[in-house]
């Protein structure tokens, strides 16, 4: 034998999501959604008048390789390295660090904002302000204040500012420092006149108002200072620089996101300015170094001519010798040639140990002197200098904008660790050949010198005091011509980024917000917001709120609607016989008479038993009623009262509990003593009685099924109110004396989960004759899709046919609660 849950589960048609209902239970909310809707477009406007507008300005720059117009075949010192496609890379990267972007903000001041009060907050009116502030770099400013500057008149102003904490938090732009200052707790107010330095806790500085400006007495503005690291990281995070295109990737597009204009313009020019400023001193850097390292080597040399012309002098003063012999000159000029050859060749070696010394000890290699400057020419050196200086700078950027430890790091190293082996390399190869050359420079002079040796000392001693002397002239003369030169070189030097196309405020549209997607965003939030609410209610919901569910989750035919109708009592039938739910049990009535023709019975009367799944669901109201309706079309009707754990039926006709059938059941009183006429024609009614400690015993007991066959004999139509059958087995007993059973579903009430019970009880015969009744009907959440036309109909005409009917007005608190039940 199968259980009741396998049965049931065979019986029913199917309890899986239902579509077609949610959209009913959707479309019966549609008050609720549009609410919805519109409350969401109207946060949607209020967020778009409250936006401000956001603008995106650009410029477009350039990165050329400017060749110096003082380069020539000529010229002795070349400071040029580096390439176009190496400072694309470099400016790509310098962009976007922080040192550039602090250099930008501290020229212009970003961290200073004049404000004044708009519709809906305070706006940044930049430029507009009929003031200006010089602020007072080297105290401290309130940080995220807004400091109120109120104009009285053409004189004067008043700064004002209400604390609430006796501690400020401030910075100092110029060693940018952050300290906390005490202020006094209130409100601060004070008069100043333009250009009177004001010297406060909070705030330091001059205000100058603007020359023209109509002053209106009155006008508040505001002045506000933020944290300058924090501005700074703000725009170098929002500053965009990209290629302009695929085909040119030495023109850059510089591009910047902003609430303001005009602030986006300056910003947009100064950093192309401040970029093609760096750029221009990284490209002297060279030249810079060159010069400094001539004009220490020019001051000894200075000095040792300084030395040598005083030791002519002396000698020139003590001694008569002024000319020596033609032969004598001439070995005088090959020696001052040799020498003059010996200087430059020592200046060489000087600079390679030097350099040498400084590439073993140093990591900084941006400072290194051009080897030209003193008279190398070879490739290899000029080469590995060059690229060593290059790499140096590459790495300071990335020191700028990557964290310590990354490949890019080891990469950049790795090659300056090469660079720097084969140059070292190379300066030894140098500094030998060098050396041999020094030899050779050597021997002949002294052979040339071993040619005066036969000169009286005095002569001797004269040309050697000349070659010396116009040694360091020529020297002298040297380092003069490439000083020169080098300064010329770096005057002449012009920046490799040029500006082609600056900033402009042109009246370009805002980019944002995107009111008409706000909007959009608001249209779907109020539609899916409570179209998702609905769903997981309705997921949720294990109640049943219509003839539909019914028919789909059970084969039990539905019998008749009943309309939600409130009244004083349960005799609506009787009292109010033109109502909607009167009509109801009338056709409920008519429709009994078809299942009680096909039953058999052995007498004129027949019993119709009423129950439930559990106590509330209108079983007892369905019974009282039904019996009236029976009643007052002439049938002889009893209504026994066989909900014997809750009793209710006797309050209705003004009677007593005191006796009933459970009297009879236990013998205490006869069949006369416990039925009661009403004062109902045709209607008699058999109260429960008290309530026995055994209602089941009774209930199972003959006593029972003898009452019922006297009351076939007496009554036309027997009513059984029975207790819930999904609490109790009490209903299940009176099954066997019943010709109908009326299963009472309220909706929005009844769990779906009972009508299992009932299709496993009726598949199994415990039920027969079984038909479902629908109280607490409502047309308009039906979602059986025109299904109450059928067995509703009763119901209908109370719908369609209020001419027939007395109407059932509603007030208008009672509407609301029935908006908010649906809800």
């Amino acid at each position: 034998m199968r259980d009741y849950e396998d049965i049931g589960e065979g019986d029913s048609q199917g309890v899986g999501f239902d579509f077609k209902g949610f959209l009913f239970k959707a479309l019966n909310l549609w008050k609720l959604i549009l609410l919805c809707i519109g409350a969401a477009l109207l946060v949607a406007y209020f967020i778009n008048v409250r936006k401000e507008s956001i603008y995106r300005l650009d410029s477009l720059i350039t990165i050329d390789n400017e060749q110096n117009p003082f380069f020539t075949a000529n010229t002795s010192i070349s400071f040029n390295w580096g390439g176009v496609s190496g400072k694309v890379g470099s400016i790509l990267t310098e962009i976007k660090t922080r040192t550039h972007n602090e250099l930008v903000i501290d020229s212009l001041e970003y961290y200073k904002l004049y404000l004044k009060q708009g519709k809906y907050h305070l706006i940044d009116i930049y430029k507009d302000a009929p003031f200006n502030i010089i602020t007072d770099k080297s105290k401290p400013q309130a940080l995220n204040k807004e400091i109120g500057i109120k104009l009285l008149d053409d004189l004067s102003y008043e700064i004002f500012y209400e604390f609430t904490e006796n501690k400020v938090l401030t910075q100092v732009f110029d060693s940018k420092e952050k300290l906390t200052t005490s202020v006094s707790v209130g409100m601060f107010s004070k008069v100043f006149k333009y250009g009177e330095v004001v010297n406060t806790p909070f705030f330091n500085g001059v205000v100058n108002l603007k020359p023209g400006v109509l002053v209106t007495k009155g006008d508040t503005y505001f002045v506000k200072y933020l944290n300058f690291d924090s501005v700074v990281n703000q725009y170098k995070n929002s500053i965009n620089i990209e290629p302009y295109s695929k085909e040119s990737s030495s023109v850059l597009r510089l591009s910047l996101i902003g609430k303001n204009k005009s602030k986006i313009v300056d910003f947009l020019n100064a950093t192309s300015a401040i970029l093609s400023r760096t750029e221009l001193e990284r490209k002297n850097l060279y030249a810079t170094n060159t010069i400094k390292f001539i004009d220490s080597s020019l001051g000894a040399v200075d000095l040792n001519l300084k030395a040598v012309t005083d030791e002519m002098n002396s000698f020139r003063k003590d001694n008569k010798v002024f000319n020596v012999e033609d032969e004598i000159s001439q070995i005088s000029e090959q020696l001052k040639a040799y020498d003059l050859e010996k200087l430059n060749e020592e200046s060489k070696l000087d600079y390679l140990n030097t350099l040498e010394n400084y590439l073993r000890t140093k990591t900084d290699y941006t400072k290194i002197a051009a080897p030209s400057s003193v008279g190398i020419e070879e490739g290899n050196i000029l080469t590995s200098v060059s690229r060593i200086i290059a790499l140096s700078v590459e790495r300071r950027n990335l020191e700028y904008s990557t964290k310590e430890g990354s490949i890019l790091f080891e990469d950049v190293d790795r090659q300056l660790d090469t660079e720097k082996n084969v140059l070292l390399e190379t300066i030894n190869v140098t500094k030998q050949t060098i050396g041999v050359q020094l030899n050779t420079i050597n021997r002949k002079i002294a052979n040339l010198e071993s040619k005066l040796i036969g000169l009286p000392e005095d002569q001797q001693e004269y040309l050697k005091i000349q070659r010396k002397l116009d040694l360091s002239r020529e020297a002298f003369d040297i380092y003069q011509a490439k000083r020169g030169e080098a300064a010329i070189v770096k005057a002449a030097n012009v920046s490799d980024i040029t500006v082609i196309d600056e900033a402009k405020d042109i009246g370009d549209a805002p980019i944002g917000p995107n009111r008409t997607l706000n909007y959009m965003m608001g249209l779907m939030i109020g539609f899916f917001s409570p179209m998702f609410l609905i769903f997981v209610v309705y997921l949720l919901d294990s109640t049943i709120h219509g003839s539909d569910e019914v028919t789909r989750m059970s084969k039990i035919p539905i019998l008749g609607l009943i309309g939600k109708y409130r009244y004083k009592n349960n005799l609506v039938a009787y009292e109010k016989p033109k109502s909607a739910v009167a009509e109801s049990f009338r056709a409920i009535r008519s429709s009994l008479q078809f299942i009680f023709k096909n039953s058999v019975s052995e007498t004129k009367a027949n019993t119709l038993m009423i129950t439930s799944s559990v106590s509330g669901e209108g079983k007892t109201f369905t019974s009282i009623n039904i019996a009236t309706v029976y009643a007052l079309s002439g049938k002889k009707t009893i209504l026994l009262g066989l909900d014997l754990r809750k009793p209710k039926i006797f309050g209705d006709f003004n009677i007593t509990n005191e006796r009933g059938i459970v009297n009879y059941l236990i013998g205490d009183n006869n069949l006369d003593e416990v039925v009661t006429n009403t004062h109902i024609e045709n209607l008699d009614v058999i109260p429960s009685g008290p309530v026995p400690p055994n209602p089941s015993e009774l209930l199972m007991g003959d006593k029972l099924k003898e009452l019922i066959t006297m009351l076939k004999q007496e009554y036309d139509m027997i009513i059984l109110d029975t207790p819930p059958l999904g609490l109790v087995t009490d209903a299940l007993e009176l099954v066997q004396y019943a010709d109908a059973t009326i299963f009472m579903v309220r909706l929005d009430y009844t769990k779906k989960g009972m009508l299992q019970l009932v299709n496993a009880k009726h598949q199994t015969g415990e039920l027969k004759n079984v038909s479902f009744v629908l109280n607490f009907y409502r047309h308009k959440n039906n979602h059986n899709y025109g299904y109450g036309y059928g067995y509703g109909y009763g119901y209908g005409y109370g719908v369609y046919g209020n001419t027939y009917h007395e109407k059932d007005d509603s007030s208008l608190l009672k509407k609301i609660k029935n908006f908010l039940k649906k809800i």
